[in-house]
C-alpha cells in the first residue's frame, strides 16, 4: 500500500487530500501514469510535468527522480509548482508561499547595500540575490527553492536563515562566506533576486525595480556550471533525465550536510 498526499491544486484534480494506492515496489512514473488513469474525467487537469515529487519528506531529485521505487507504506507527496509571468518576471508559488524572480542587469554600483536597501523598503519581503552564472533556468530555480522550503518546514537548515540556506545550495556549499565569495553579487555581473512575500508587495516590487530588470535566462551558462562544480560528460550522459545537468546541480543540493 502506498499514501499519496495531494497539495495544494492537486488535490482538486481528485477531489481529496489523500490516495491509497493498493500498490508497491513500482517507479515515481509508474505512479504518475497510473494517477492520470485514476483521476476522475471532469475535475482538473494535473500537470505532471510542472510538480516536486516528495518521498517521505525527501525530494524525489535526490533520489533517481522518477525511477525512483516506491516501497510498501511510503508517503509520496505530490506538489504542484505554480508559475506565471513575463520574460521580465517569473511568479509561482511553492508550499503555499509566493515567490517572484527578476534578474536585475549587474553595475558597478550595484551590491549588497542595494538588497539590504530593498529589506528596508520592503521589509515584509524576504530576498536573497543570487549570481546568474549560477542558476541554469527556471525548473533548476524552483527545485533549489523547493528544497530550501521544504528544509525549512522540516527544521534542517543549512544556516538559521531561508535566504542563507538558497544560497548555500546554489553555490554547493555548507560555508557561508564561500557561498556569498562565489555565488552572490558581483560587481557588473547580472543577478536573480528572489523575492518572496505578499503578492501585493511583490507587484510593488517589480514596479519599482523594472526600469533595472533584463529578460530572465537569457545568457546560457551550462558550460560555466559544469567547469565550475567539475561535473564530467560522463556523468550527465550516465543521468536518466530529460534535465541531466539540472538534476545533478539539485541531487548536489540536496545532500548538503
Amino acid at each position: 500500500m502506498i499514501a499519496v498526499k495531494l497539495v495544494g491544486g492537486a488535490k482538486k484534480s481528485f477531489l481529496k487530500e489523500i490516495l491509497e494506492i493498493d500498490k508497491s515496489d513500482i517507479s515515481i512514473q509508474e505512479l504518475l501514469e497510473l494517477l492520470l488513469e485514476l483521476k476522475p474525467v471532469d475535475s482538473p487537469k494535473l500537470d505532471i510535468e510542472n510538480i516536486l515529487i516528495a518521498i517521505n519528506g525527501v525530494d524525489s531529485s535526490a533520489m533517481n527522480g522518477k525511477s525512483t521505487i516506491i516501497k510498501n507504506n511510503d508517503l509520496v507527496s505530490i506538489i504542484p509548482v505554480i508559475h506565471g509571468g513575463t520574460s521580465k518576471k517569473i511568479t509561482f508559488e511553492i508550499l503555499s508561499k509566493q515567490i517572484q524572480i527578476i534578474e536585475i542587469k549587474g553595475k558597478s554600483t550595484i551590491g549588497v547595500k542595494f538588497i539590504d536597501d530593498l529589506r528596508k523598503k520592503y521589509p515584509k519581503i524576504l530576498f536573497q540575490a543570487v549570481s546568474s552564472n549560477f542558476i541554469m533556468n527556471v525548473y533548476h530555480l524552483k527545485k533549489i527553492l523547493s528544497l530550501s522550503l521544504e528544509s525549512k518546514k522540516n527544521n534542517i537548515l543549512l544556516s538559521n536563515k531561508l535566504e542563507t540556506d538558497i544560497l548555500m545550495r546554489f553555490a554547493l556549499t555548507t560555508q557561508i562566506s564561500d557561498a556569498i565569495m562565489t555565488a552572490g553579487i558581483k560587481p557588473r555581473t547580472n543577478f536573480i533576486l528572489i523575492a518572496i512575500g505578499n503578492k501585493k508587495f511583490l507587484n510593488l516590487l517589480f514596479d519599482d525595480l523594472s526600469t533595472l530588470s533584463v529578460n530572465l535566462f537569457s545568457k546560457k551558462n551550462d558550460s560555466f556550471l559544469k567547469k565550475h562544480f567539475k561535473i564530467t560528460q560522463k556523468q550527465i550522459d550516465s543521468a536518466y533525465s530529460k534535465n541531466p545537468l539540472e538534476d545533478i546541480l539539485v541531487e548536489k543540493a540536496a545532500v548538503l550536510l
